[in-house]
């Protein structure tokens, strides 16, 4: 009966369902406004001022969910990437390393890598270059925007941008550098 039941489940193709992923907070942040604006209309009194709540905090996480699917790229990239507490470990076939945020010097992204990689400068280290297709590198998104004086919009399109060289995503200033040491 089970074996029944799941053959006559549609499937998505594959390229549907990466799709829904990638844009998963931007289709539920639709939802949310959706629904502030079904109790904006149907409703009366209280109701109307917390639908007109909960359809901004949808706006919100739209415009979130828009960013985060603009960063996210394919996992299908050599290497896995964890963020723990500010460390961002790689481990790929070839190399690895972890960094940690608050020592970062600078993010560089070089787009001429096949795939294109983030380069991570650390201090009295090589730098870690860490593909941008690497399975859980969407994860680097929280990491990169807690960044002190990161510029997100400048990150996306640098990343969404066609070919090029190396660019500069974020360099610490001088006075990170000496509050963090």
């Amino acid at each position: 009966m089970t074996q029944r039941r799941q053959s006559m489940r549609p499937a998505l193709r594959p390229e549907a369902t990466a799709l829904l992923r990638r844009w998963r907070e931007t289709l539920i942040g639709g939802a949310v406004i959706a629904l502030g604006l079904y109790w904006v209309v149907f409703s009366f009194g209280l109701m109307v001022w917390i639908g007109w709540i909960v359809a901004t905090a949808g706006v919100a996480l739209a415009v979130a969910g828009i960013q985060r699917a603009r960063f996210r790229a394919a996992e299908d990239g050599p290497g896995v990437v964890r963020v723990l507490e500010g460390r961002i470990a790689y481990m790929g076939p070839l190399d690895g390393g972890t960094a940690d945020l608050e020592t970062l010097r600078a993010l560089r992204l070089d787009p001429t890598g096949l795939p294109a990689h983030w380069i991570l400068d650390r201090p009295d280290q090589p730098p870690l270059a860490i593909p941008v297709t690497a399975q859980g590198a969407d994860a680097l998104f929280d990491a990169f925007a807690s960044l002190p004086g990161m510029r997100t919009e400048h990150m996306l399109r640098s990343l969404n941008a066609p070919g090029g060289a190396s660019v500069i995503v974020w360099r610490a200033s001088d006075a990170t550098q000496k509050r963090l040491h």
